[in-house]
């Protein structure tokens, strides 16, 4: 991960496929360098970027945002896109929920994100976003790919049929038959088709919760929210069959490092300062004002390492491993809710 810049810079790529967790770090490296410019420089940084943040599809911003966006695109984006090689023409993103931020911004940018959606068993892709002929909307991960077709199952799980569905579970006939009905792949992620036939994924079947109080709750929704705080490197959020969902943080360690630097202030235990505690609760507050009063975080418990592949918490595609995750942090699972 570390070399990723560098390899980028090497390679020169036109386009890359990505993971949500990889994207946000390559953010928070740009946002990182613009964080430490000085003066106008600095301002003017986060002038575009607050400006990209703002980004629609299709001029829907008008002329002068597209006036005022060129400029940015000459003094910041073009630095943004030489960082990334200078050949980028965009980017596929899947796997995991996309902070909307990101897409906005990159794209924004020139550097167009086209989020997807699809499984192994599907080959791997189901949809896809694109910008010619309206096919790009935000939030949405596109319109089925030709010759797929994709419903809404009762239940609100997504449907897929096509060439590109899997034949079956290898040697696994029992699986393969309750994964496979009437030609449709159960995908087991819960969805919604809008009027212009773009699909949106609410969350995974599976990872859906219901409080003790009978309120249902759809971690990924949070997680990706929380997740756009430069404090906050990966965050798990938990409450099934409890009074109430909290979450279990990894902070982003350099950026502590940097925060406390700027404040002149010493951290010896970042599981334990009050300080940083109180402001990484302002950050949950933020971010909670989005949800519902039974949805929001109530309490956090903060680790001490990082979160990794090497380590278990994390897949290749550095999805979160929830049930290795929420063992290995069982005294603060219980800390939480004793």
């Amino acid at each position: 991960m570390d070399k990723l810049g560098e390899n980028i810079k090497e390679i020169k790529p036109h386009y890359l496929a990505v993971v949500p967790r990889l994207l946000e770090k390559i953010f928070d490296k740009i946002v990182d360098k613009g964080s430490n410019l000085k003066g106008l420089k600095k301002s003017l940084f986060f002038w575009a970027l607050s400006l990209g943040e703002k980004y629609e599809p299709y001029h829907k911003n008008g002329a002068w945002y597209h006036y005022k966006l060129n400029i940015a695109k000459k003094l910041i984006f073009k630095k943004w896109q030489e960082a990334l090689g200078g050949n980028i023409q965009f980017m596929i993103s899947g796997s995991a929920p996309l902070q909307q931020r990101l897409i906005r911004v990159f794209t924004a940018a020139g550097i167009p994100i086209f989020e997807g959606y699809g499984m192994t068993e599907s080959s791997p892709g189901g949809t896809l976003n694109d910008l010619r002929e309206n096919g790009l909307k935000i939030g949405t991960v596109g319109k089925p790919l030709e010759g797929i077709e994709i419903k809404i199952a009762d239940d609100g799980e997504i449907l897929m049929k096509g060439d590109n569905v899997m034949l079956g579970y290898y040697k696994n006939e029992e699986l393969t038959k309750k994964t496979i009905i009437d030609g449709y792949l159960h995908t087991g992620d819960i969805g919604e088709i809008d009027s212009d036939n773009f699909l949106t994924i609410t969350d995974r079947k599976k990872e859906i919760f219901k409080t003790s109080g009978g309120k249902y709750i759809a971690p990924a929704a949070l997680e990706s929210e929380l997740k756009q705080s430069r404090f906050i490197e990966q965050v798990l959020v938990i409450g099934e069959s409890e009074k109430m969902p909290a979450a279990i943080i990894q902070l982003n360690f350099a950026f502590i490092k940097e925060w406390a630097d700027r404040h002149k202030y010493e951290i010896h235990d970042i599981t334990t300062d009050k300080r940083l505690i109180n402001r990484i609760q302002k950050e949950v507050d933020f971010y909670n004002q989005k949800f519902g009063k039974w949805e929001k975080i109530k309490k956090f418990e903060i680790t001490n390492e990082e979160w990794s592949i090497e380590a278990g918490h994390l897949t290749p595609t550095m999805k979160m491993k929830r049930k290795v995750i929420k063992e290995k942090y069982k005294n603060l699972y219980q800390k939480i809710y004793n």
